[in-house]
């Protein structure tokens, strides 16, 4: 039985303020909610980022008096729209942050929060290195957000290519999956279709995955192309390369259909390594 569920990802530019972000992002939710959008997905860091060398510096704020969650209580409350903001930076303890996702229902208030529990300490090389621990507390918890349409898993980013959260996510329940992101342009030139697509058929459940676009203040360049991404691993919307809106309407009957085909979800087996077998 078809369900039916419209969503946009808003394929946002990474802005260096409070301000520059919100001024970027809530013409692009005005336009999707006047589209028919039902929920909103928004990257990782919407509400700012920058970076200082190796280590991340976007602006922060208390979980209480985020600017960027209060701009968005305040529009999902007068559109009656749910929004998901992918993640906010707000203070930690011992002068660190937390990367922290939101879901907003449409009476603006905040349902449900994630905290990005794989921390991006990558070198690609000699000149671009990442160490988003240096700055960032992990979390420690998976989140499925309960909605009128159905349960939503909410990963960050580098959480990408963490498998075994997203299967403990599905068989929990999760029939969409998001990963908000501002992966960068080299990692997601060679990975970010190939890791959203085998998310999706690996657990037989839509992937949504609004990515930034474009050059982060302070050094380094995020990938854009939103993705959703169908439970048989079909490419359902690719926002390219251009900030914007990436609409899709999502049949979540196509759930249960894609994991009554692969019933893989009831299939994992324990399992532990053999000792190796002494020579004759």
């Amino acid at each position: 039985m078809a369900r039916h569920l419209d969503i946009a990802c808003l394929q946002t530019r990474p802005m260096a303020s409070f301000e520059e972000a919100i001024d970027e992002a809530l013409p692009l939710a005005e336009a999707a909610v006047q589209a028919g959008a039902e929920i909103l997905f928004l990257p990782e860091y919407c509400g700012g980022l920058a970076s200082d060398g190796p280590a991340l510096a976007p602006p922060v704020a208390p979980d209480g008096a985020h600017p960027m969650v209060e701009a968005f209580r305040a529009f999902a409350r007068e559109r009656g729209v749910w929004v998901m903001l992918g993640s906010v930076a707000v203070e930690g303890q011992g002068g660190k942050i937390i990367n922290r996702g939101f879901m907003i229902d449409e009476k603006g208030q905040v349902v449900g929060r994630y905290d990005k529990i794989h921390m991006f300490d990558i070198q690609l090389s000699e000149a671009e290195v990442y160490r988003e621990s240096a700055r960032v507390v992990a979390g420690g918890a998976a989140v499925i957000h309960d909605t009128p349409w159905g349960r939503i898993g909410h990963t960050i980013c580098y959480d990408l290519r963490f498998p075994d959260l997203y299967r403990q996510l599905a068989q929990a329940g999760a029939e969409v999956i998001c990963a908000p992101a501002a992966f960068t342009r080299k990692t997601g030139e060679a990975h970010w279709h190939v890791l959203n697509r085998a998310r999706a058929i690996e657990n037989g459940c839509y992937m949504v995955s609004p990515c930034a676009i474009g050059p982060v203040p302070g050094g380094g360049e995020s990938y854009g192309h939103s993705l959703v991404v169908g439970p048989w691993g079909e490419l359902v919307a690719d926002g390219g390369t251009l900030p914007g809106i990436v609409s899709a309407r999502l049949d979540l009957g196509k759930v249960a259909e894609a994991r009554g085909r692969i019933p893989s979800l009831s299939h994992d087996r324990p399992f532990a390594f053999a000792k190796p077998e002494a020579a004759e």
